[in-house]
């Protein structure tokens, strides 16, 4: 078949190579699978120009989300604690997913009460605006947990 669609039958290789070359395209391989294999007679590089295009249009539509750490230790006082939070519902309005870490230093890891009751008091503080994604959980002298944008 050539780009405006008109069909040529069952060509031998060579007569398709000279159809192509006669009208300054080229021959592509549609489908090798089939027998007889499909070719079709196009311009390969506008043929990738409009894929490429495509791709960039579709990626255009697309919503990355990032996720933003932030990191705490048990005894984070509470205007840290309140800077914290700012940046936590900045990552959360922006879209993104934010993971909060409390990290527990030396003898502090005997307090891990301390850093749940932390992490509590942070999902009362966001409220509507975040859902958790992952409940905390213990990641070696880490506390680790998920929260996303409650709207999406």
């Amino acid at each position: 078949m050539d780009d405006t669609g008109k069909l040529f039958g069952v060509l031998t290789l060579p007569e398709a190579l000279k159809a192509a070359q006669e009208q300054g395209m080229d021959l592509v391989e549609i489908s090798p699978s089939a027998v007889p294999p499909v070719c079709k007679i196009i311009d390969y590089g506008k043929f990738k120009y409009r894929q490429k295009k495509k791709e960039q249009e579709s990626k255009k539509h697309q919503v990355v989300v990032h996720l933003k750490e932030v990191k705490m230790r048990p005894v984070t006082d509470e205007h840290d604690f309140q800077f914290k939070m700012r940046h936590i519902k900045r990552f959360l309005s922006e879209g993104n997913k934010a993971k909060i870490t409390i990290v527990f230093k030396g003898r502090e890891i005997t307090y891990t009460s301390h850093g749940r009751a932390m992490l509590e008091r942070i999902v009362k503080e966001l409220g509507e605006e975040a859902k958790i994604e992952t409940t905390p959980r213990m990641d070696g002298r880490s506390l680790i947990m998920i929260v996303a944008p409650a709207h999406h």
